[in-house]
């Protein structure tokens, strides 16, 4: 069987760009991809990081919702612990109202910020801790089966807005498992637990209302084009980009500094990062995720793209849809 593909948004402001440029662009990929047969797209939770326009994550899903028809979106994911249940369980409830059958939740526990803007969001530092315990309280917020008497999510309760758990580590595996829903792992820039959490969680995986049977997503970064060599191309820019985003937080280098970065220590971790990346023409791209799933037994692979200009990332996303989803079925 084929596996599906689904795309993950990064909201990336390119440089010289607005996020209003962002939100269009966000918007033309959710189109291209509800065209080219993609499942879902998600959006992640992100806050004081220049180039990311997704901090209000369920604004963006509910502006991208009023352009599309039918595809699935959602977050990938809410940082829960910066936030209530409650506010959490409204905000999704809302957007399942309004677009019935469309909206995912994504759940994370990781801050999604520094420290200097986990103190801005006034989260505390312990708040993490108390993680299951407040997924299960707003999978019953939204289940309309409250867990704090006399308090009800409106909009929300009885929406069963479906829940995914999301992790770069065995804590998720292992909780989605116990909890009996979906687990995401965020391969695409934390490759190294994949397996082990992919294996635990299908092992200690119980059976719930919700999923019958484990389903696993995991992210890959894809880098296609019509050439192997402009994708090759491609996919040396965004990486040089990224590093000297995670490196020289906002300062500006020569190529010879940018070359010198890359080769560093630090340098070579930020590439390491993005082990999984299918790049090439759209019949390679295809095949090395069509491996990367039978090799560590994924659904669903979730798609991110570290392409700047926004045309190539829409023909990045239309080709390996049309190679993967298409040409394999035909």
């Amino acid at each position: 069987m084929v596996v599906s593909l689904s795309v993950l948004d990064l909201a990336h402001i390119a440089e010289g760009r607005t996020a209003a440029d962002s939100f269009a662009a966000s918007v033309a990929l959710a189109q291209a991809a509800e065209e080219s047969g993609y499942r879902r797209v998600w959006y992640a939770e992100h806050h004081n990081m220049p180039s990311i326009a997704s901090s209000a994550t369920s604004v963006v899903i509910a502006h991208v919702a009023a352009h599309t028809s039918t595809i699935r979106l959602g977050a990938g994911g809410v940082m829960l612990p910066n936030h209530s249940p409650l506010t959490i369980a409204e905000q999704f409830g809302t957007l399942e109202t309004l677009h019935p059958g469309r909206i995912d939740l994504g759940l994370g526990r990781a801050p999604g910020s520094d420290q200097n803007t986990m103190r801005a969001l006034r989260r505390d530092p312990s708040s993490a801790d108390t993680f299951p315990q407040d997924v299960i309280e707003l999978q019953a917020y939204l289940a309309g089966t409250s867990r704090v008497p006399g308090v009800a999510a409106v909009p929300g309760a009885g929406t069963n807005v479906p829940l995914y758990i999301l992790g770069s580590s065995l804590f998720g595996a292992q909780l989605a498992a116990h909890l009996g829903l979906p687990y995401a792992n965020a391969s695409h820039f934390a490759p190294d637990s994949l397996g082990e959490a992919v294996s635990v969680y299908r092992e200690t995986f119980r059976p719930s209302a919700s999923l019958a049977e484990p389903y696993v997503i995991a992210g890959v970064n894809a880098v296609v084009s019509e050439s192997a060599a402009r994708a090759h191309e491609l996919r040396e820019q965004g990486l040089r980009r990224r590093v000297v985003q995670m490196v020289g937080r906002g300062q500006t280098f020569t190529p010879e500094e940018v070359d010198l970065i890359m080769d560093s220590p630090a340098g070579r971790q930020i590439q390491g990062m993005t082990k999984f990346t299918a790049v090439g023409t759209p019949a390679e791209a295809s095949s090395y995720i069509t491996q990367f799933a039978d090799r560590y037994g994924v659904d669903e692979v979730i798609v991110a793209s570290g392409i700047d200009d926004t045309e190539e990332r829409l023909a990045s996303y239309r080709l390996l849809a049309q190679e993967h989803l298409h040409a394999a079925v035909a």
